[in-house]
């Protein structure tokens, strides 16, 4: 890998508030033209980190380079090769739809009628050209998520920075902004991206960094994540009573095996070995439960995440539906 093909290069980067430690000497790369997934619970560091990659935050130690570039002391020479969607938006309630991308443009330096061109083509794109001149205030989620993506890429920037992108948003705008994405990183854009969706780390990113208390514990690309636990066994069981009330004595008459309550009559079974399944729907019928269906489910990234960090990504949901941000 030469320094010529990443985009960007973390090297010990490292942030502390006081006595709290927030960033702990991480390493990694982000080469041309990926998407780089990061993953972690609220308070892991990932928003940390990324200000100190786009200069809100100086970091107490450590090197940051953009295309081989070193501009750790001063981050903002390279603003301009950056477009940045924060998780909560910055754009302005009292402008409209258009007015805000015109605004956001002048900000680049683009020319009047290159920005006012820009701003009509990517409100078209967003499917927003007929609320273009409607307040951004009276936007829904979704319009003002949307709204701030094409804010963030109006001025054609190498590295695209999103944090959430589609968190709190309807089905069809999050569909919407995926496959933007998607369209961006084939057109060469370099994209960097926290989620606490699992499955859209899936579909989206080529490699993916696991942050903890502030640590990497893994960064490596979605098939050898998987590949480390492929010969584990995942089953998740329809029951026809609540899976909850079972998990206890399911654990003692089955010790080699994991269980979970998914939902009140969703039952999932984990197991480093293969398991005949009669002996399992037996007990369970036992205990006056049926198993309406039963699925054996491939190894997925939040088996791989739960496996290294030790997480349910159930706890991670409730955190960022209670509003929390991570630190």
């Amino acid at each position: 890998m030469t320094t010529e093909s990443l985009a960007i290069e973390a090297r010990n980067l490292t942030k502390r508030f006081g006595d709290v430690l927030a960033v702990d000497a991480v390493d990694f790369d982000v080469r041309e033209g990926e998407v780089f997934g990061f993953l972690g619970p609220n308070g892991a560091g990932k928003t940390t980190t990324i200000n100190m990659l786009i200069g809100l935050a100086r970091p107490t130690a450590g090197t940051i380079r953009y295309f081989g570039r070193d501009v750790t002391r001063n981050v903002k020479t390279v603003q301009h090769l950056m477009g940045i969607v924060p998780d909560e938006s910055n754009l302005y309630p009292e402008f409209d739809g258009f007015g805000n991308l015109c605004f956001c443009a002048s900000l680049y330096g683009m020319r009047r009628r290159e920005r006012e061109d820009r701003a009509r083509k990517l409100l078209a794109q967003f499917s927003l050209a007929d609320v273009a001149g409607r307040k951004f205030a009276a936007y829904s989620k979704g319009m003002k998520r949307k709204l701030a993506i094409a804010a963030g890429i109006i001025h054609q920037p190498s590295i695209l920075f999103l944090d959430e992108p589609t968190t709190g948003i309807d089905v069809a705008s999050a569909r919407q902004i995926r496959q933007m994405l998607a369209d961006l990183k084939s057109a060469g854009t370099t994209i960097f991206l926290t989620t606490h969706y699992i499955e859209e780390a899936e579909r989206l990113c080529d490699r993916i960094a696991f942050i903890v208390d502030g640590r990497l514990v893994r960064v490596d690309t979605l098939v050898n994540l998987v590949r480390d636990i492929q010969n584990r066994h995942t089953v998740q069981f329809t029951l026809s009573g609540r899976a909850v009330d079972l998990l206890d004595p399911l654990h003692d008459a089955f010790a080699e095996c994991q269980f979970e309550s998914v939902s009140d009559f969703v039952l999932r079974m984990r197991t480093a070995r293969s398991l005949h399944l009669a002996p399992l729907i037996r007990f369970l019928e036992e205990h006056g439960v049926g198993v309406t269906e039963a699925r054996v489910n491939r190894p997925s990234l939040e088996d791989v995440f739960v496996e290294i960090t030790g997480i349910e990504l159930e706890r991670m949901k409730r955190e960022k539906e209670k509003g929390g941000r991570g630190a």
